[in-house]
């Protein structure tokens, strides 16, 4: 059951070391490697510092302290772990053990580790788009000793800027608005994020290169309408009336009454056929003028309504016009980090 137990967390050690074996070219450093897989801690010992001896690249000189690291921590010497895991830290910043993978004696030492040199890890620059003065560009690091980090921004024709400076440990935020001195946002082109962290003699940088480009930012449309407002009709048909009949009505009456009374005189009833004519005309004449459709009129609030309406969009488009011409005085930024071609310092 021990022996179980003891072959379980050995191979926790293994394993993420084993992941970079494959590429491993020195014969030495393999050699430490397999007694390592073997098991043999004490003789991996010997051979991956015999490896350090002779000429690695830079992957191999980090996995072969690595490699120290993991058998100091099997073989309990941590003070001996965390000084191997602090050379791997200092050759490959960004190094990550798998909390899932590692022992816990491994981390501990590779966390200890941490605390006792001065770097920076975890430098990100978001990708974002936003208008020159409305905006920031989002920058995180990381730093492990309390220390003086300066954050600054070089190349394309600012030269050297800087953007940030403070006493921090742990994970630092800053928000960078791509602004120059003047106001103006930088112009286009690549540039390094650069962070130096200072603390008594010791001194640690890392960069970050980014790509920025312009653009021009949108303008509004004109408005021909307002958003749930629409134009009425100036002229309106008025309702058929009566009133042309009624008053032809009238008119026939009042001129039957006076052939009536013409009757009693000298013109006898001839006087009384030609009344009844008139009257007829009279009121065929209202009856046609009911039945004839209305000429439209003007309708006198849809017009006062329209000429409200009307000035509502002169006097939106004016101030559209205004904020376009602002508009095309203001530059679309575009941040892109680029691949890093190497690490700190």
């Amino acid at each position: 059951m021990h022996r179980s137990t003891a072959l379980l967390a050995a191979l926790t050690l293994v394993l993420p070391v084993a992941a970079g074996a494959q590429s491993v070219q020195n014969a030495t450093l393999r050699r430490a490697q397999q007694a390592f897989e073997n098991l043999d801690y004490r003789q991996a010992l010997p051979i991956a510092q015999s490896s350090l001896r002779e000429r690695l690249t830079g992957f191999e000189r980090a996995r072969a302290y690595e490699l120290l690291g993991f058998a100091y921590s099997g073989l309990d010497s941590i003070l001996k772990a965390v000084d191997a895991f602090k050379q791997v830290v200092l050759i490959e910043p960004e190094r990550e053990l798998d909390p899932n993978r590692t022992s816990p004696k491994a981390l501990s030492a590779f966390q200890v580790a941490l605390t006792q040199i001065l770097v920076i890890r975890q430098l990100r620059v978001d990708s974002v788009n936003f208008i020159g003065g409305q905006g920031a560009i989002g920058i995180r690091y990381t730093v492990t000793q309390p220390s003086r980090v300066v954050t600054r921004v070089s190349g394309g024709t600012v030269g050297s800027m800087r953007i940030d400076s403070t006493v921090a440990n742990g994970q630092v935020n800053i928000r960078w608005p791509a602004r120059m001195p003047s106001g103006d946002p930088v112009p286009a082109g690549t540039y390094n994020v650069v962070v130096e962290a200072t603390v008594g003699q010791n001194s640690f940088s890392t960069s970050q290169p980014i790509r920025i480009t312009h653009g021009a930012v949108d303008t509004l449309p004109h408005l021909t309408s307002l958003p749930g407002y629409t134009y009425l009709p100036e002229t309106e048909v008025p309702p058929k009336s009566w009133r042309p009949m009624g008053l032809a009505l009238v008119y026939s009456g009042i001129a039957l009454a006076g052939t009536a009374a013409l009757s009693h005189g000298d013109l006898g009833s001839s006087s009384m056929r030609e009344g009844g004519i008139i009257s007829g005309g009279i009121v065929l004449a209202g009856f046609v003028m009911t039945l004839k459709k209305p000429a439209p009129q003007p309708a006198q609030g849809n017009i006062l309504y329209n000429s409200l309406l009307r000035e509502q969009i002169a006097r939106r488009n004016t101030e559209i016009a205004q904020e376009n011409t602002r508009r095309r005085q203001q530059v679309a930024l575009s941040v892109v980090p680029l691949p890093r071609t190497g690490g700190g310092r």
